[in-house]
């Protein structure tokens, strides 16, 4: 639809440092048309589209063209969060992370590859954000995956629950008893006659594997934090020509590529002050503009490498 401008409120961004008044500047001098934003039906409040709403200001219109949107605060901002990470100005790595925290706090039940696909990082990112955030909002048993099923964040938790339940209420049904505990039918059944029997809810060797996981957690996180030890003092120049005698690089298409693109970002001071004064000045927000997303695509493939070393 076609609103007025001055009819709308600006809205709860993703983006900790507020607007980009470059990329505004960008956007304001387009002569085709931007896509509609993105506004809260009942608060009138933007969404998504900001930068586009300042550059229609700036050019003087009067009107914009809106899609509405329906549901709760929550709801709006990981709609706002998944609008910026797959179209337009891109969010930088500290507004990710940030993002994702909030979206863990207002929808815990989403899995952890939910989360990540709507806030452009790792899966392995989100669960330690998960871990190490403090709020004190309680965690469901199950998460709700990408294809919209709900499953069981631990077995042994849900097993637990399960035994609690049937403790408390004796005559709960098998289906209800799996649907308090997050787990299934089958489970809950097994814990049942586990209890029958006088046993424990979960079997001892679940149990330690639970436990073990846990410790080869940390384990990682111990190894994880050596090497960012490690790797503050590290020679870039030293690292780089030991990559370029790496047999195993150069000898693949692949591999060469990368030690080329390596190759062309390893240069010093000097060389990033006369490049810089080569850039005219009509350029400078264009050239600058494309330096963050490239340096934020580099900051991506650093974190995946980092995810990998740690699987």
């Amino acid at each position: 639809m076609t609103v007025r401008i001055a009819s709308l409120l600006p809205g709860e961004s993703p983006r900790l440092q507020g607007l980009d008044h470059a990329h505004i500047a960008v956007l304001s001098q387009l002569d085709s048309p931007l896509p509609p934003i993105l506004v809260d039906r009942c608060t009138r409040r933007v969404i998504d589209g900001m930068h586009r709403l300042e550059a229609a200001k700036r050019r003087g219109l009067e009107t914009i063209e809106v899609e509405y949107f329906d549901g709760s605060q929550a709801e709006a901002f990981l709609r706002a969060v998944r609008a910026n990470v797959s179209h337009g100005f891109p969010l930088s790595p500290a507004d990710r992370r940030a993002a994702a925290a909030r979206i863990i706090a207002s929808h815990p039940h989403l899995s952890d590859r939910v989360i990540a696909e709507a806030a452009g990082l790792g899966a392995k990112a989100v669960a330690a954000i998960r871990r190490c955030s403090t709020d004190a909002t309680t965690q469901s048993n199950s998460r709700v995956g990408r294809d919209g099923r709900v499953r069981p964040l631990s077995s042994v938790e849900g097993r637990r629950k399960a035994a609690e339940v049937m403790a408390e209420r004796p005559g709960a049904s098998l289906r209800e008893v799996a649907r308090v505990a997050g787990i299934s039918l089958a489970t809950a059944s097994d814990v049942r006659k586990r209890l029958e029997r006088g046993e424990e809810p979960v079997p001892t060797r679940a149990a330690a594997s639970e436990g073990a996981a846990y410790s080869r957690s940390a384990q990682l996180a111990r190894r994880k934090a050596r090497r960012a030890i490690r790797e503050a003092h590290t020679n870039p120049t030293v690292v780089l020509e030991k990559l370029l005698r790496d047999p195993s690089l150069r000898l693949n298409d692949g591999g060469r590529r990368l030690l080329r693109l390596l190759r062309h970002n390893a240069i010093g001071a000097e060389d990033w002050a006369e490049l810089s004064a080569a850039v005219p000045a009509h350029c400078e927000v264009l050239v600058g503009q494309l330096a963050v997303q490239f340096a934020q695509m580099w900051v991506e493939f650093a974190r995946e490498l980092d995810d990998r070393a740690d699987s």
